[in-house]
C-alpha cells in the first residue's frame, strides 16, 4: 500500500503547471467541446504533462506523490473550467487510485508508469438491468485456463471507447452469490469490446455512453486484487476517491458560474439608466445567497479529503466516512444546480445564449442523477441516521 505525503510542502511550481494546463487547454476548448460532444484528449493529454494524472501515485511510478486533498483540489478548479474534463479526471484518478490500492507493482508499471504516465483509464461499473444501485452486477466472468473471460453491458461508463484502459467490476467465475465480485484491469485496445455514441442534455465531452465486453480475455495478471475482494474494493477502493472527487467537480462548476455570473452583472451597464446589473439590489440579493451556499463545499471538501488521507496513511479503511461523503455528493450537486439556475436568472437572456453559464446549467443536472443519485443516497444517509443498514447487497445489510 502506497501512502502519501506525511508533511504538506508542496513545490509551488506543481500547481502552476496544473493552473497553466487548465487556463491555456481546458478552458480554451470547453465551448466547443460541448458544442461538438469531443472527447477532449488534448485537455487530459495537458493534464498528464503536467503530471496532475498521476497526482496521487508514488514517484516510483512516475506519479507527483501527492495526497487527496490535492487531487480535490485539483478537480475543483478543473471544474470551474469544464465539468466534462473535471468528471473524466476523477474517473481516470478513480480507477488509478483502486490499482494503487488493490495492485501489483507489475500491474502499475504497466498501467501508471507506463507511457510516461499519459495512459488514461476510468471505471466501468453500472449495469442497466441493476439501474442505478451500480454496485450490484448481474454479469459474471467466466474462466479461460488460469486467465478469464468478460461478458458484459455496462450502461453508463465515462469516457467509454476513449479509455486505454478500464477497470471493471462483474461477478466472480462460479459467484457464491451477488457480493462476490472481481475486477479486472482491462485494456481498452482487446478484441471485443464496443462503445456507443453519447449525445446528452449536459457534460456532453465526458462520453459516458454504454460500453459491451464480448468474450473479452483478460489475462490473469491483469485481475486486480483476489477474486471475491470486489466488494472490499467497492467500498474502500472505487467510492471514496470517486465521491470527493465528484463533490469537487461540482463545486468548481458552482463556482465558475457564480464568477461568470459575477463578472456579466458588474461589467453589463442599462444605457438607458446608466446603472450596472450590480446596482440593483435584486440582483445583488441573487448573487449572495449563491455565493453563501458556494462557501459551505470548501471547508467540507477539505475536512473529507485530509480525513481519508490520514486513513490511507494509517492503512485503515476509508469507507469509515462513506456516509459523510456521500453527504457531500449530494450536497455539491444541489449547489452546482442552485447556483447555475441563479447564474442564469442574473445573466437573462444573455446567460441563456450558449455558452459557459448555459453550460453549467446543463452540466450540473447531471450532478443529480450521477451513483449514488441523489435520492438514492439520501437514502443511505436517513438509514444511517436511524441506525438501519445500507442493504446494498443483501435484504437486512450484511
Amino acid at each position: 500500500m502506497i501512502t502519501p505525503n506525511l508533511v504538506r510542502k508542496i513545490d509551488e511550481d506543481v500547481y502552476s503547471r496544473l493552473d497553466a494546463a487548465i487556463d491555456a487547454t481546458v478552458k480554451v476548448n470547453a465551448d466547443r467541446n460541448d458544442l461538438d460532444s469531443r472527447f477532449p484528449r488534448e485537455n487530459l493529454k495537458a493534464l498528464a504533462q503536467a503530471g496532475w494524472t498521476g497526482v496521487l501515485n508514488e514517484t516510483r511510478f512516475g506519479g507527483l506523490g501527492l495526497a487527496h486533498v490535492d487531487f480535490a483540489e485539483a478537480a475543483y478548479r478543473i471544474g470551474q473550467a469544464d465539468a466534462s474534463t473535471g468528471l473524466i479526471y476523477v474517473m481516470h484518478v478513480g480507477a488509478v487510485q483502486t490499482i494503487n490500492l488493490f495492485g501489483s507493482d507489475d500491474q502499475k508499471e504497466r498501467w501508471l508508469k507506463a507511457n510516461n504516465g499519459g495512459l488514461l483509464g476510468t471505471y466501468s461499473t453500472s449495469e442497466r438491468a441493476t439501474g442505478g444501485h451500480w454496485w450490484y452486477n448481474l454479469s459474471e466472468a467466466s474462466r479461460d485456463g488460469d486467465n478469464y473471460l468478460l461478458n458484459a453491458e455496462k450502461s453508463f461508463t465515462t469516457s467509454s471507447g476513449q479509455a486505454d484502459f478500464y477497470v471493471v467490476q462483474t461477478r466472480t467465475p462460479g459467484a457464491k452469490d451477488q457480493a462476490d465480485i472481481i475486477f479486472f484491469i482491462v485494456d481498452g485496445k482487446s478484441e471485443g469490446i464496443e462503445s456507443r455514441p453519447w449525445d446528452a442534455l449536459g457534460v456532453r465531452a465526458n462520453h459516458s455512453g454504454p460500453i459491451r465486453y464480448t468474450n473479452v480475455r483478460v489475462p490473469q495478471r491483469d485481475r486486480l486484487g483476489a477474486e471475491g475482494q470486489g466488494k472490499e474494493i467497492i467500498y474502500d477502493g472505487v467510492s471514496p476517491v470517486y465521491l470527493i472527487g465528484l463533490g469537487a467537480v461540482w463545486e468548481g462548476v458552482a463556482r465558475g458560474a457564480l464568477n461568470a455570473a459575477v463578472k456579466h452583472a458588474t461589467s453589463f451597464v442599462h444605457k438607458d439608466r446608466n446603472k450596472s446589473l450590480s446596482d440593483y439590489q435584486a440582483i445583488r440579493q441573487e448573487l449572495g445567497a449563491a455565493k453563501v451556499l458556494v462557501e459551505t463545499l470548501r471547508p467540507w471538501r477539505l475536512e473529507l479529503a485530509a480525513k481519508l488521507d490520514e486513513l490511507w496513511r494509517a492503512g485503515k479503511p476509508q469507507s469509515e466516512i462513506l456516509i459523510p461523503l456521500t453527504e457531500f455528493k449530494v450536497h455539491a450537486a444541489e449547489v452546482a444546480n442552485k447556483v447555475a439556475a441563479a447564474a442564469l436568472t442574473v445573466t437573462g437572456g444573455y446567460g441563456y445564449h450558449r455558452g459557459p453559464i448555459e453550460r453549467s446549467f446543463r452540466d450540473a443536472r447531471a450532478a443529480i442523477a450521477m451513483g449514488p443519485s441523489n435520492v438514492i443516497a439520501r437514502d443511505w444517509i436517513g438509514k444511517s441516521l436511524v441506525g438501519l443498514p445500507l442493504e446494498l447487497f443483501y435484504e437486512g445489510g450484511e
